[in-house]
């Protein structure tokens, strides 16, 4: 019973540990955040990621047509790519009873594997090896996943057109899986992944272990030592970020082009017009991408610096800190023993 009890406490974290790890993983949002804006740049232009969505619509076609027969969906062009996929069966709505559907950058997944990578490769204490397995595994996992809930579209479509045929509110069970499935159900997925991973490898141990220990020879941290130089850098940064956004909301041109695409979606026209808006748009959001990144970069060289240890295994030291640590010193010699000189002697020689 006692060593149970003591066993069990010493397996209990104390606020302070607690806090400590907080701390630590405070970075994982922000680095989220920053993936997410970097993410959002990426895609705005439309078919960023083609030869992946060129990949996963060919799957998407094969799987779908050895499971439910060769003419359950067939694959054509879109955009100027091969990722359309239209469903056929006799009790779909319309003349040619089919629903047309096709992969977009949102929708292969790479979205999902970028934000679990993350998680990843910031959790401490885990070496670089590992991490780099676990991503393997979990991104193709997540292919995987992806693929499958493109195939459920299918039986989805046809259960619920059967029960009210040729009608298009029947697909309304299709359009409320896929939007589960994106707004919640893969982060769900996500989020439970990576807790398994973490519970799995002793995350929580081998995250205090290495925040006491630090045995890191090299460490990205918050700039100490500020110069003007920096500060023109991070100046520099946000005046990008400004030229970014109104290269895309201040551009009248550039805003009249999405409504087009945005019509031409809704209404599934491919006429030269759409193409030329689409065109329009990608410039536009390819030169606020361009001055967004190169914004980040000057921003993070301005605002972080990279530390290395000396020979002797030591951090750099700065002023502030070598002036404390002179005065804890001086402090230190100043102090003087309690009695006198002459007191301590006579008694060491009455003794």
């Amino acid at each position: 019973m006692g060593e149970s009890a003591s066993s069990s406490a010493s397996d209990d974290m104390s606020w302070g540990e607690v806090a400590q790890l907080g701390l630590r993983y405070g970075k994982i949002p922000l680095a989220l955040l920053a993936v997410e804006a970097l993410y959002w740049f990426i895609t705005q232009p439309s078919d960023t990621l083609a030869l992946i969505q060129v990949t996963e619509a060919y799957i998407w076609n094969e799987v779908t047509q050895l499971m439910f027969g060769e003419g359950a969906s067939t694959l054509s062009m879109h955009n100027g790519w091969m990722t359309r996929i239209d469903f056929h069966h006799e009790s779909f709505p319309g003349a040619l009873n089919s629903v047309g559907l096709y992969v977009s950058d949102e929708c292969a997944g790479v979205h999902e594997m970028i934000f679990l990578s993350t998680l990843v490769l910031m959790t401490d204490g885990v070496t670089q090896r590992e991490k780099f397995k676990a991503v393997a595994v979990m991104c193709g996992i997540v292919y995987v996943l992806n693929i499958v809930r493109l195939v459920a579209f299918y039986p989805i479509a046809v259960e619920g057109c059967l029960a009210n045929p040729n009608q298009p509110e029947c697909l309304n069970g299709m359009w409320n899986f896929h939007t589960f499935v994106y707004q919640w159900g893969f982060l769900i997925v996500l989020l439970l992944m990576w807790l398994v991973w973490f519970k799995f490898i002793g995350g929580a141990s081998r995250t205090m272990k290495a925040s006491q220990e630090e045995k890191e020879q090299w460490r990205i941290v918050i700039r100490k030592r500020w110069e003007q130089k920096h500060f023109a850098l991070i100046g520099v940064m946000l005046a990008f970020f400004g030229i970014a956004w109104f290269w895309i909301n201040g551009n009248s041109t550039a805003m009249d082009a999405k409504n087009v695409i945005d019509f031409c979606a809704f209404s599934d026209l491919t006429t030269p017009g759409c193409y030329e808006a689409q065109n329009t748009w990608d410039n536009a959001i390819q030169g606020a991408w361009s001055f967004a990144v190169l914004g980040l970069v000057l921003g993070a060289v301005g605002f972080y610096d990279i530390e290395r240890k000396d020979s002797d295994g030591n951090w750099p030291t700065y002023e502030s800190e070598e002036k404390e640590t002179t005065d804890l010193e001086s402090k230190s010699k100043k102090e003087k023993p309690k009695g006198s000189w002459r007191n301590r002697s006579s008694t060491s020689e009455e003794e």
